[in-house]
């Protein structure tokens, strides 16, 4: 992991949202992968990826499952993607190498994770005004940071991937936070790849 680059500026160039979806029932697997123009916030380009569930579910372990679905659906890609927001952890993890981390590393691009919860580690609310940021600590280990994207909204998560320091992480995700939670790209990509699980469960039926 490459923890010491700042990372591309926020609202520069593309951004990509990754995220996954199941049907342990039919053994299925969907990633999606969705490029937005960082500026405008509008959609460049998109792709998904079909696969099987090849590594059994195991807390702590998801980006085993995930990964290879995630790197079909980016390799797909007609463009760059530039920096991939992760919806799970990058740093902020058990052993210091989540879903985020293990995506950057394997591809070399900047990544960050965006979570919806904080997992194990422990933090104060931060302040409720948007923008507002408390630490996310194992002990006194700063793994991420919860950050308010909304006024007086629960927090999300933030945590360096790969090649992005933290501050620019939790700026790049308040660039994608206009309106929502939640990241404009997380946002995208979870509709894209449940839209496309529906579409391959059907074809399995």
């Amino acid at each position: 992991m490459v923890l010491d680059e700042p990372g591309p500026p926020p609202g520069t160039g593309r951004v990509t949202g990754v995220d996954v979806a199941y049907d342990d029932e039919r053994d299925l697997v969907v990633a999606a992968a969705v490029v937005l123009d960082a500026a405008s916030l509008e959609a460049v380009a998109e792709a998904t990826a079909v696969g099987r569930i090849s590594f059994p579910y195991v807390p702590g372990l998801l980006a085993f499952r995930e990964i290879p679905t995630v790197l079909a659906a980016l390799e797909a890609l007609p463009c760059p993607p530039g920096p991939v927001v992760c919806d799970g952890y990058g740093l902020a993890h058990p052993r210091r190498f989540g879903l985020a981390s293990h995506l950057g590393v394997l591809t070399g691009l900047p990544t960050i994770g965006v979570a919806k919860n904080p997992f194990t580690f422990t933090f104060t609310a931060p302040a409720t005004p948007r923008g507002s940021t408390a630490p996310l600590l194992a002990g006194a280990e700063e793994v991420g940071r919860a950050l308010r994207t909304r006024d007086s909204v629960k927090p999300v998560f933030v945590s360096v991937g790969h090649r992005v320091g933290l501050a620019n992480a939790c700026a790049h995700t308040l660039a994608l936070t206009p309106a929502h939670r939640l990241p404009e790209t997380t946002r995208r990509a979870d509709a894209l790849c449940r839209r496309a699980l529906w579409e391959a469960a059907g074809t399995e039926a």
